[in-house]
């Protein structure tokens, strides 16, 4: 467009008058803070402990809308997908309408938390459980979701969740192995899971969930050994039952996903007196900028427990 006399005068104008107002030192200058990248999030997991009837997926986005929240952390197990079987058909159209259900709702769907175990002795057990986190791969780009909570797996020479829970996490090697038979095969197992991981743009959060990530040491053995953008860390900050501030700092750099445990009436398994302005201080230090999605463990009806719950790790993250 051919520029007129009138209008280079007035184009002149305009920007002198603006000129100083974008200069003036008066004005806020664009400085990233960390803290106003951090967003909250809700896992399905905070209505649901496996004690009781599943809470539907879908309830938890609409509840997750009502407090103001803008993702939703998904518990594998709360799906309506059973465990073993194939992603099929029926399958992904039950995952559409969650992401739609999400969509019409104004929530992003932000991590999917999936149960697997490369703690085995037979590579048939170690193979069945890369398919399936392949699958959990699979849902999450299905859904939009961007990373997937995994898990080391336990040497399952204590049943019961509750006695582990009870021993505080701590598990008996299976006899006849040792812990450095564990990390190898733990180690095999997400490298046979990374090029999917690559391919449909899902990282692998792996979590300190017990096992051999009971520790912060053992948790970044094993990534440290699988150097790849698709691998880092989940921080549950409820899951360090000693020197728990300590170890949460040496994870840190590496996290890519945090899920804050609360207790509201006390815990279903135990009860930690967690400092989350200390906790968000340590995320803020290592520049962690994601999500910190809650989950609420605690024996309180949810109804009271997760908003009393938000009010708590807002105040702590300044969100």
């Amino acid at each position: 467009m051919q520029m007129t006399r009138r209008r280079f005068l007035t184009s002149s104008a305009l920007a002198a008058t603006t000129a100083p107002l974008l200069a003036s030192p008066g004005l806020p200058k664009h400085a990233p803070d960390p803290r106003r990248r951090i967003r909250l999030g809700i896992s399905t997991y905070s209505y649901w402990h496996f004690r009781s009837e599943r809470v539907p997926i879908e309830t938890v986005i609409e509840k997750a809308a009502d407090l103001g929240v803008g993702g939703v952390d998904i518990l594998h197990r709360q799906m309506d997908i059973p465990e073993q079987a194939p992603l099929d058909a029926e399958a992904r159209a039950y995952l559409r309408r969650l992401k739609r259900h999400a969509f019409r709702n104004g929530v992003d769907l932000i991590c999917l938390s999936t149960h697997q175990t490369f703690v085995s002795p037979d590579p048939a057990v170690v193979t069945r459980n890369v398919e399936h986190t392949h699958k959990c791969i699979e849902i999450a780009y299905e859904l939009g979701i961007p990373c997937i909570r995994i898990n080391t797996g336990r040497w399952g020479t204590i049943r019961s969740f509750d006695e582990l829970m009870a021993n505080r996490g701590v598990e008996p090697v299976l006899p006849g192995y040792t812990e450095e038979d564990g990390f190898r095969w733990c180690i095999d197992g997400i490298q046979r899971c990374l090029d999917k991981a690559e391919q449909c743009g899902v990282i692998l959060a792996l979590e300190n969930h017990w096992g051999l990530a009971r520790t912060a040491e053992g948790l970044l053995r094993i990534v440290r050994a699988l150097p790849s953008p698709w691998l880092g860390v989940l921080m549950d900050t409820g899951n360090f039952l000693e020197r728990t501030y300590e170890q949460l700092a040496q994870i840190a750099p590496l996290t890519v996903f945090v899920q804050a445990k609360t207790y509201p009436g006390g815990g279903e398994w135990y009860t930690l007196d967690l400092d989350y302005s200390r906790i968000a201080r340590i995320l803020e230090e290592a520049g962690y900028t994601g999500y910190i999605s809650l989950e609420m463990e605690g024996r309180e009806d949810p109804e009271t427990a997760v908003p009393k719950s938000l009010a708590l790790l807002r105040k702590a993250f300044r969100i």
